[in-house]
């Protein structure tokens, strides 16, 4: 979805950052800005300002800064568009779609003013449930029994379902509006056509989006009565698989405490918050999903999963194993808590004490392990038979990784589990984790001497860049037919003579080539990064800074569609000439372009510091601070050397 640029600066001028700020964050005024405690940070004085004038946030603890977008991308974890859409809808605006057809953009109106009417219709019902709750002797005894407090009991919006067939009637006068039963509060007999409320007898707990508004429902009967729980179905609000309870009262404390702790009940959840851990999330009777994942990784880098230390509980670990795969970054943190059989997180606090659940949270088993664990479990790794089961069972799980560090580490670990070199591991599944049929080199066809050891050399001798594909090039020997000559890998394209260095007039070329046809790029950059590309001189760094905004405002584009954004653009003429022509062919193994892109920046930083020692030069009569200074940018750029050469 592409929104044009100047509906973002129009629906800026029209919203106002300290209302929005406002609703998650108590504001005070000081001066011309108002203060508040910082939502980002844990802190006890406020440090985080706002200002009407500039329209801006500014946090002086952590650094958190931007405009009304920006805040509810980083706070309510939105996405760029969601944001947008929820501004829009608060100042009346209809968020133009540049790339859909009147038809579509109806139909996606209409979608969001039921989406609207649903979660209206959801929250009023949760309303009527709080109040049932005040005055049920029977359901508050049951929470009193489990420990929770009336305030955790708002703080979650608690409530309780009344017996009966038609208790919301008393609620929605109109109780034969379809909306009822779209929402998912009321079931309709397809026999006979009668209505019935889904919830009776529960104790409720409403599930809300990021946003904050209701979506459906949870329900716990109060006896032994099945099913036990009892959830809202599929709605156009509720999707089981992407939503998570608790995560919009969790967000905050998910920020100060530094992770998340996923369980599997609602209860669990709510006790965990009563007992001092406000950051549980839990899954909604369903595996957790890499949605879910994702979701949680826009909160915060660390995740833990508490589920119950039985073996079902081993069984929802598991799933999170694949879900959260594809997110372990070497960045994040994914762990697995296991509990003792006989206990989940809300019985073992209890029975031990919130410290001892801490210190398993710090113990918990990190996904490494666990992975490693996952696949050999069932396989005798006594023999060849079971380490080829196990490494069977590793391979899609280790393919299942973003390329780094964490993955090629567990590739050598396995290769030492199941007893076979990783260069022999590596050549058998292949750069990507697929599975390599090809079969081994025979004989050389000269017939003199014996091919070497098929496979790779170790990774940590593969030149920078270098990718598993390319090392896994066929063995041929050089000198003659004595065997005097020496082994080395054979490259299958067509022999081309070393690249020089890029000039220094090409690096921001070459850079803005990189990073205009792989946009994605973008994303793994440091701040340092970008204040280098946004630098140099002009036109090359007005382009990247560009470029940059364009990331944040619309996701990583293709060059076909940047290149329309560019039209009258100042940067257009730079843009179109570095990706014309034989020289802006840049198609290739992607690990190879990373690594060609971080050794043009990290010249360009080179570079950079070199400007800032001279300059240190010319002053360090006046400055006594200058030579400790120097040296700093001295070690920075002997690290830099080495990373470059």
């Amino acid at each position: 979805m592409s929104i044009p640029q100047s509906f973002i600066q129009e629906l800026l001028s029209r919203v106002d950052v300290v209302d929005v700020v406002g609703r998650y964050v108590q504001l005070k005024k000081s001066g011309a800005n108002f203060m508040g405690l910082c939502p980002f940070h844990g802190e006890k004085s406020p440090s985080f300002s706002v200002s009407p004038s500039k329209q801006f946030f500014h946090c002086f603890g952590c650094g958190k800064n931007g405009n009304a977008i920006g805040f509810l991308m980083d706070h309510a974890g939105m996405g760029f568009v969601e944001a947008v859409q929820d501004l829009a809808q608060q100042v009346g605006l209809q968020v133009p779609q540049e790339d859909v057809s009147p038809q579509e953009r109806e139909r996606a109106a209409a979608q969001r003013q039921k989406q609207a009417t649903l979660t209206e219709v959801l929250e009023k019902a949760g309303e009527a449930w709080r109040q049932h709750l005040r005055e049920s002797q029977r359901a508050i005894q049951y929470f009193k029994g489990r420990g929770v407090s009336g305030q955790v009991a708002r703080h979650y919006g608690l409530g309780y379902a009344p017996e009966g067939w038609r208790g919301l009637a008393s609620v929605f006068p109109e109780y034969d509006s379809p909306l009822l039963e779209e929402s998912g509060l009321v079931i309709v007999n397809a026999e006979d056509g009668k209505r019935y409320d889904r919830f009776r007898d529960r104790v409720m707990f409403p599930i809300r989006n990021v946003k904050g508004e209701c979506i459906g429902f949870g329900g716990r009967v109060l006896g032994d009565d099945k099913p036990k729980y009892l959830n809202s179905p599929e709605t156009p609000v509720f999707h089981k698989g992407r939503e998570l309870y608790g995560l919009f009262e969790a967000r905050t404390a998910i920020r100060e405490m530094g992770y998340a702790l996923v369980t599997e009940g609602y209860m669990d959840v709510v006790a965990l918050a009563q007992l001092g851990f406000p950051n549980a999330v839990a899954t909604l009777g369903t595996a957790c999903t890499a949605d879910h994942v994702h979701k949680l990784f826009r909160f915060t880098d660390q995740v833990v999963f508490s589920f119950d230390g039985d073996a079902a509980g081993r069984r929802a670990a598991r799933k999170a194993l694949d879900g959260a795969l594809p997110y372990a970054s070497d960045t994040r943190s994914v762990k697995f808590l296991f509990l003792p059989a006989e206990h989940d997180p809300d019985s073992f606090i209890r029975a031990y004490g919130p410290e001892a659940f801490a210190r398993h949270v710090g113990d918990a088993v990190p996904l490494s392990r666990f992975l490693l664990e996952a696949a050999r479990e069932g396989c005798d790794l006594g023999t060849a038979e079971g380490r080829a089961h196990m490494l069977a069972n590793a391979q899609p799980l280790w393919a299942a990784l973003p390329d780094g560090a964490l993955r090629r580490q567990l590739l050598a670990e396995l290769g030492e589990l199941g007893q076979l070199p990783v260069q022999d591991l590596a050549a058998l599944w292949g750069p990507n984790g697929t599975h390599n049929n090809a079969a081994r080199p025979a004989q050389s066809a000269s017939g003199f001497g014996e091919e070497p050891p098929w496979g790779l050399e170790p990774p940590d001798s593969w030149p920078a860049g270098t990718s598993a594909g390319q090392a896994a090039r066929p063995w041929r020997k050089s000198g003659d037919w004595k065997g005097k000559g020496r082994w080395r890998r054979e490259d299958p394209r067509p022999a081309q003579p070393p690249l020089p260095r890029t000039p220094l007039s090409g690096r921001s070329d070459h850079a803005a080539r990189l990073l205009l046809s792989h946009m994605a790029f973008l994303e793994d950059l440091s701040h340092e990064d970008y204040d280098t590309l946004s630098a140099q001189p002009a036109p090359h760094g007005p382009l990247f800074t560009w470029l940059e905004g364009q990331l944040h405002e619309h996701g990583p584009k293709p060059w076909a569609v940047l290149r329309e954004a560019l039209a009258g653009h100042d940067c257009q003429q730079l843009a179109e000439r570095v990706m014309t022509g034989s020289h802006a062919q840049t198609e290739g193994d992607e690990a190879e372009l990373r690594a060609e892109l971080r050794g043009l920046l990290n010249r360009m930083l080179i570079d950079a510091i070199k400007q800032q020692q001279n300059a240190l030069i010319a002053t360090a009569g006046q400055d006594p601070a200058a030579l400790a200074h120097y040296r700093q940018l001295q070690e920075r750029r002997r690290a830099l050397e080495r990373g470059t050469s």
